[in-house]
C-alpha cells in the first residue's frame, strides 16, 4: 500500500494548555451527554470541529459544517493550531487496561492513498450507511482537513515496520505528546521526521494490504472527496486529496483487541421461551440457562468458551429467561440457503447467524428496528435495569477475530454492521491532515 509522511497541524500547547482537555473520541461514539462534556472541557476542544452542535436555526449560511470551518480558520490564524516544520510519521501508542492486564497497542499515523474499494489494496469488512458518509463529506468539503484517523491493520509477522519506527524514536530521544481520554486510556504520540526511518516505513508498506478495522465511513468519504476534487478538474498526482489520514497497526500486535458487540432489540413483538423454542425448533438446540438479566455474565462465559461462533445467548424479557442456542445441521442448511449470496465464512459468523437466520428468517422480522449496541455485559445489564420496558430481546454474541476479518476482506464479503469493536478507540486531536494545497 502507498503511504506517505505528511506535514500535520497540531495544537499549540504553549498557548492553550493540556491535550487532555482538547482531544475527543471518534464522532460516531459521541452521544449528546459526552458532546456537552467535551464542549465544557475547553473552548478549543476538537469536538467543535468533528461534531459541532446542531441548532434549530441552522440553514445554508450557518450550520455545523460552516461553524467548524470558521473555527478551524480562526484557530489557524490565531496560532491555536500550528503546522509542523517537516513531513513526519506520527508514532502512536495506546496504553489501557483490559481484563485485568495493562496492554500497549502500537501503530503509526501517515497519509494513505485513498482508492475506492475493489480498485486497490485497502479492504473493508463492514457495510456502510449513506447518512454518515454524507455527513462526513459535508464536513470534509467545508474544512478541507482530516480531523480523525481511519484505523487500518496490515500483515507484518515480525512487526518489523513498527519496531524500526519505535527504535528511531528511541534514538532521537523525542519526547511524546500525551493525553488521557474520558475512559482512562493513555495516548502517546511522537513526531518522527527522521528521513531514513520514514523511507524504511514507506518501502516496508509497499505491496501490503490494509484492512480497515474502524473508520469505514471516513475512508469512503475520503474517496468521495477525492472524486469531487477530480470532477472539479483540480486533482493532480501530488494533490493532498489523494490521501487520507490513517493509523496503521500490525495485525499481530499484542494490543489488537476485538471486543464483542451485543444487541438489545427494541420495537419488536415480545418473545417468550415457548415462542422462541417453537421458532428455532430443529434449527437450533435451545438450553435454558438462568432467570434474570443479572446472570448475563455466566451466559457470556459460556458463549465465549464455545468452540466456534455458532453459540449465541438470547434473553427473552417477557419471561426473564436466558437461553443458549447452538445451530444444528438443519440450521446450517437453512443458513446456506437464505444467505447464499455470502461466502461460507460469513455464514458461520455469530452476528450473521443472529441477524439473517434467527431474527430475519426464523422469528420473521426481515427489517427489525435498529438495535441498541453494547460491548460490556455490565452495559447490557444496566440498560435493562434502567429501561426495563424498552427491550424485548437481548443477544450475546462472540466477536469476529482478526483472521476472520482478513479472510472476509479478501473475499470482498462485508460483515453485518457493528460486527466488530476494536478497543480502545483512536482519539481525534493529536494531529490533523490538511487536504487544501494552500495549507501545505
Amino acid at each position: 500500500m502507498e503511504i506517505q509522511p505528511f506535514t500535520g497541524y497540531r495544537y499549540n500547547l504553549d498557548k492553550i494548555g493540556q491535550l487532555d482537555d482538547l482531544v475527543a473520541p471518534p464522532y460516531d461514539v459521541i452521544d449528546g451527554k459526552l458532546q456537552d462534556e467535551l464542549y465544557a472541557r475547553h473552548t478549543n476542544n476538537v469536538i467543535r470541529l468533528i461534531l459541532n452542535r446542531i441548532f434549530p436555526t441552522d440553514g445554508a449560511e450557518d450550520n455545523r459544517y460552516v461553524r467548524a470551518a470558521k473555527m478551524l480558520s480562526d484557530w489557524v490564524d490565531e496560532e491555536i493550531l500550528v503546522k509542523d516544520n517537516r513531513p513526519s510519521i506520527y508514532v502512536y501508542h495506546q496504553t489501557f487496561e483490559f481484563e485485568g492486564q495493562t496492554i500497549v497497542r502500537k501503530g503509526f499515523m501517515c497519509r494513505c492513498l485513498a482508492v475506492p474499494f475493489g480498485y486497490g489494496m485497502v479492504y473493508p469488512h463492514e457495510v456502510t450507511m449513506s447518512g454518515p458518509k454524507l455527513d462526513r463529506l459535508m464536513l470534509t468539503t467545508a474544512c478541507k482537513m482530516n480531523f480523525s484517523q481511519v484505523f487500518g491493520i496490515y500483515p507484518d509477522e515480525s512487526n518489523g515496520i513498527q519496531n524500526r519506527l519505535d527504535e528511531a524514536v528511541d534514538r532521537s530521544n523525542i519526547s511524546p505528546l500525551t493525553a488521557t481520554d474520558h475512559l482512562g486510556v493513555q495516548h502517546k504520540m511522537w513526531v518522527l521526521d527522521d528521513p531514513a526511518a520514514i523511507e524504511a516505513a514507506v518501502k516496508g508498506m509497499e505491496g501490503k494490504p490494509i484492512f480497515i478495522a474502524d473508520g469505514h465511513h471516513r475512508y469512503e468519504t475520503a474517496c468521495n472527496y477525492r472524486r469531487q476534487i477530480d470532477d472539479m478538474g483540480l486533482l493532480h498526482s501530488s494533490h493532498p486529496a489523494n490521501y487520507v489520514l490513517m493509523v496503521c497497526v500490525a495485525m499481530n500486535d499484542s494490543g489488537l483487541i476485538v471486543m464483542p458487540t451485543h444487541r438489545l432489540f427494541t420495537g419488536i413483538p415480545h418473545i417468550t421461551r415457548e415462542v422462541l423454542k417453537s421458532k428455532l425448533d430443529g434449527y437450533f438446540e435451545l438450553e435454558e440457562v438462568g432467570d434474570g438479566v443479572e446472570v448475563a455474565d455466566s451466559v457470556w462465559e459460556r458463549v465465549k468458551s464455545a468452540d466456534g461462533q455458532d453459540v449465541i445467548g438470547l434473553f427473552t424479557a417477557k419471561d426473564n429467561k436466558w437461553h443458549l442456542t447452538k445451530i444444528t445441521a438443519t440450521g446450517k442448511e437453512l443458513m446456506d440457503k437464505v444467505a447464499s449470496e455470502h461466502d461460507q465464512e460469513w455464514r458461520e459468523l455469530g452476528v450473521s447467524l443472529l441477524h439473517r437466520l434467527i431474527i430475519e428468517t426464523l422469528i420473521g422480522l426481515p427489517e427489525p428496528p435498529k438495535p441498541c449496541y453494547v460491548h460490556l455485559i455490565d452495559e447490557l445489564v444496566g440498560e435493562f435495569k434502567t429501561n426495563p420496558e424498552a427491550y424485548q430481546l437481548a443477544a450475546i454474541v462472540q466477536p469476529a477475530n482478526v483472521n476472520q476479518i482478513k479472510n472476509l476482506c479478501l473475499l470482498n464479503d462485508r460483515m453485518p454492521a457493528k460486527s466488530t469493536y476494536f478497543y480502545p478507540k483512536l482519539i481525534a486531536g493529536f494531529v490533523f491532515n490538511p487536504l487544501d494545497e494552500k495549507m501545505l
